[in-house]
């Protein structure tokens, strides 16, 4: 469907539920409807707000579609219905909502996928924290996992995006009023999710991401309408980086000057020349990279020969608006022979884009002569040729009259001087022209007779001759000075980038890819793409489509599928190709291009042989537990299959009367015997499907006090001390019931064993977010904390645990059968002395509108309907109001722990 056939998407974007979203949204639709625009409501979450739903009267509203899920009835919005209304503009509220299953499609984003497909304008609402991008961010600022997410790729594609905005202090005022959540949940709200910390900060990151969306909208128009000026709608700061020891205190300088301005950008660029290699070291370009990226900045590399021009180019391509660049490493010697500087070259051509020149400790420190790790480049040698037409008539008209004081000799000397500097600054070529110049000015001034072409003295012909000679002599050895110089720089620049690659090879540090990125910033490619024909090695040298291409790294864009599409393809092996696309490379870069490729072919074998020994390690894990299964069998199951077989042996003797008293103790011993017998067996054999990936877990909601009371229920009589605090507004938990109820009951027993006289155990519930956690909670001995991770280990038996019977498998099973339902299992100190357990469990989703309450079960908060998040004071539970009783298992009163329990 083209873009013109789609219909346009509007959304109003929130910090928070209550600043007035859903409000503004009927608005809207209110004046649309009132300028003649065909508006229905397809979808309008009141929250039982007065206002919010006195604004549906008068509209069209869509009837509701009723889903049933699990002996329920939900309501969502009719998707088939509102196609087949087909209105101009449909109002659709909470984009990121969950649909109940059964529903047309999993997200209500997806609905309003389906109707912008069908030609129908949508207005919508979204709250900033479920953006798929901002889900960590906002866990760490609120504590609170959002479950209901909508990609980020969405809400950016919408053609308006409209900030609902409203002040932290404001949004707790219409809380305290009772405008957004009922009045026993206010304070509760305002003390937990609505904290004025949280909602600036929500706030901050709405505004943020607003501000991004619309910094796209600027670019696309200054792109599509060719404005190259710079618009300081924002501020942007370049930083130029030599990779040199200055580096470091330009990017902090920079970022400074970038913070001045409340959301201003920090951009780190090198320029590479394309020639070949960079002249920065790669290491140095690597440390700035981090520190750019630690300060909130981004990192780029360009290519260019022409520094200064390649700087505003990126810089204006940028929208940048200020520069940074380092005040110049050169001596004064060096600017003298050279000119003007990058700095100088670059304020000249700045325009609009302030230019800073930041001193440091390095600048002025540079050799007393031009460099020669560049080469002789163009400017060198064009300066070579103007210093050779200024002195050969300088040095003429100065020795014209002196010549009578000086001799041929002396003439010679001062010409040959002059030579050698020529060959200093410009090379071979400048410093023969002059030496022939000066060989025929000192023949036809200086040499009898004047003013001619001829020598009359040999001693002159010789002398003359000499001068020729030691020119080209002299300019020669300068100028394979130069070059080797300029080979010794790039070969120490190779040998640089090579070991540096070789370290992240042997570091395994993102090997593969890092060598891609670090080929493509060296070399100037576009993109780098290493290929692995797939089938037999023996096909031959076939290339392109038939030859079966996979790109298995690259680095870039566009990535290559043929060695066919790169500009340049070097073979490693059989089976791989490196391409590069971008420029054509020299014969010196191919051959360090080819060390490169070596160099990614090891990091890929490497990966993948990681790969294979992580694959291998669960096999070699499961060896090492069934020989400790056989140590086990050894010793520990045969003790009671021995006391077993003694009891059951004795009753069976011919030779001894047993008494009524002693054959019951024999009985007993027996069925004892075999009791533990049988657990260790279903220990040892559930450690085992765990550990070979065997055990069949089968999640699904239910709640915890019944799985508790009837694990508590297999304790026996043992476990009618057992305190239980599970409050009603615990939810249901997505677990295998069989499973967590033999978790429960391993903890329950281990906590009863060790637990003093009266001071029973504790088993208290709490609801945080979308996780459940169960504590067990026992006042015995306790583990040392250095030892609380040995304990989970197969056949430890430490501190609280008995040290003479079992085979340690109890804490190690435990934390298995929890983590294969999803779930986690840690130890702490019990304040106090002891030891808690803590069951992490994940909470049952819950679905579009909340279940009818059971039996004394809390109905779930409006607060936590809407947002799906529990509005309870620092996440945890809400007390129940009651003591109650749980299969003869005692509960707190109020759903406290006594005096002294954990």
């Amino acid at each position: 469907m083209s873009q013109r056939e789609r219909g346009g998407l509007r959304i109003y974007l929130g910090s928070a539920a209550g600043v007035g979203k859903t409000y503004a949204m009927l608005c809207e639709g209110h004046r649309r409807a009132e300028r003649g625009t065909d508006v229905v409501v397809a979808f309008a979450e009141t929250h039982g707000r007065q206002h919010t739903a006195d604004l549906l009267d008068g509209m069209e509203v869509v009837p509701r579609a009723k889903i049933p899920y699990r002996d329920t009835t939900f309501e969502e919005m009719d998707l088939g219905a509102v196609l087949a209304r087909k209105p101009q503009v449909a109002l659709v509220d909470e984009l990121a909502h969950t649909n109940v299953p059964g529903s047309r499609n999993g997200k209500r984003w997806q609905d309003v996928e389906e109707l912008l497909n069908a030609g129908i304008e949508v207005i919508t609402t979204v709250n900033i924290q479920h953006l798929e991008s901002l889900n960590d961010v906002v866990l760490k600022i609120t504590g609170v996992p959002q479950r209901e997410r909508v990609p980020d790729a969405v809400v950016r594609a919408a053609d308006q995006v409209e900030l609902v905005d409203m002040t932290p202090e404001a949004l707790r005022r219409r809380m305290a009023h009772g405008n957004i959540y009922a009045a026993d949940k206010i304070d509760a709200a305002l003390n937990n999710y609505f904290r004025a910390g949280n909602l600036t900060a929500l706030r901050e990151l709405a505004l943020l991401w607003l501000a991004d969306k619309v910094d796209e909208g600027l670019q696309r128009y200054r792109a599509a309408h060719r404005i190259s000026d710079t618009w300081e709608a924002r501020e942007r700061v370049v930083v130029a980086l030599t990779g040199g020891p200055e580096g470091d205190t330009l990017i902090r300088r920079a970022a400074r000057i970038a913070a001045r301005s409340h959301g201003g950008d920090l951009l780190a660029v090198h320029v590479t020349r394309s020639d070949g290699l960079t002249g920065a070291k790669p290491g140095a370009l690597a440390a700035q990279r981090q520190l750019v990226e630690s300060l909130g900045g981004s990192y780029h590399q360009v290519v260019g020969d022409d520094i200064p021009q390649t700087l505003l180019t990126f810089a204006r391509a940028e929208n940048a608006t200020q520069l940074v660049l380092g005040a110049s490493r050169r001596s004064w010697l060096s600017s003298l022979l050279t000119g003007p500087g990058f700095g100088a070259r670059t304020i000249r051509g700045s325009g609009d884009i302030d230019v800073h020149i930041v001193t440091h400790s390095r600048m002025g420190r540079g050799r007393g002569l031009p460099r020669a790790s560049g080469g002789l480049t163009m400017r060198r040698q064009l300066a070579g040729y103007l210093l050779a037409a200024l002195l050969a008539p300088l040095l003429t008209l100065g020795l014209v009259g002196l010549r009578g004081q000086l001799n041929l000799i002396s003439d010679v000397l001062v010409y040959l001087v002059a030579v050698i500097v020529v060959a200093l600054v410009g090379g071979f070529v400048p410093a023969v022209l002059l030496a022939v110049v000066g060989s025929l000015l000192l023949n036809y001034y200086f040499i009898p007779p004047i003013h001619e072409w001829t020598i009359a003295e040999a001693n002159n012909a010789l002398a003359l001759g000499v001068f020729v000679v030691v020119a080209l002599l002299v300019s020669s050895v300068v100028d394979t000075a130069a070059r080797r110089t300029r080979q010794a720089a790039r070969a120490a620049s190779e040998s640089e980038l090579l070991t540096t690659t070789a370290g992240s090879v042997l570091r395994g540090q993102r090997a593969v890819e890092a060598i891609l990125d670090r080929i493509r910033e060296a070399f100037g490619m576009e993109s780098v793409t290493l290929l692995e024909r797939q089938g037999d090695a023996e096909r031959g040298p076939k290339r392109g489509p038939a030859a079966g291409w996979t790109a298995v790294a690259h680095s870039g864009e566009p990535v290559l599928t043929t060695p066919d599409d790169a500009n340049v393809e070097v073979p490693v092996g059989d089976t791989l190709s490196l391409a590069l696309l971008g420029r054509p490379l020299t014969a010196a870069d191919r051959r360090v291009l080819g060390a490169f490729a070596a160099y990614a072919a090891v990091a890929l074998e490497q990966q993948r042989l990681t790969a294979e020994a992580e694959a291998a390690r669960p096999i070699a894990e499961a060896d090492r537990m069934r020989t400790a299964l056989l140590t086990a069998v050894s010793h520990d199951l045969r003790t009671p299959l021995a006391s077993a077989k003694a009891a059951v042996t004795s009753l069976r003797s011919p030779d001894v009367q047993w008494t009524a008293e002693d054959r019951e103790e024999l009985l007993a011993t027996a069925d004892e015997s075999l009791d533990r017998l049988s657990r260790l067996v279903d220990n040892l054999l559930d450690m085992s499907r765990l550990q070979t990936g065997a055990l069949s877990v089968f999640p699904r909601p239910a709640w915890l006090d019944e799985i508790v009371a009837r694990a508590l229920d297999h304790l026996g009589p043992t476990s009618k001390d057992v305190i239980v605090d599970i409050p009603d507004s615990v939810p249901e938990v997505k677990v295998d019931p069989g499973i967590l109820e033999r978790v429960i009951v391993n903890l329950t027993s281990n906590a009863l064993r060790y637990s003093p006289p009266g001071k029973p155990p504790l088993l208290a519930a709490s609801a945080l977010g979308d996780r459940v956690e169960l504590r067990v909670v026992d006042r015995g001995p306790g583990i040392p904390a250095d030892d609380r991770d040995r304990i989970f280990v197969p056949f430890q038996r430490l501190g609280d645990t008995d040290n003479t019977t079992g085979v340690g498998l109890g804490l190690a099973l435990s934390r298995g059968l929890t983590e294969a339902m999803g779930g986690s299992l840690e130890p702490e100190e019990t304040p106090g002395g002891g030891l808690t357990m803590i069951v992490s469990l994940p909470a049952a989703p819950k679905t579009g509108q909340p279940v009818e309450a059971a039996p004394g079960r809390r109905e779930r908060s409006e607060a936590q309907a809407a947002d799906g998040q529990a509005a309870v004071p620092d996440g945890q539970a809400a007390v129940p109001e009651d003591a109650r009783e749980i299969r003869g298992v005692q509960l707190a009163e109020g759903g406290h722990p006594p005096a002294g329990a954990g």
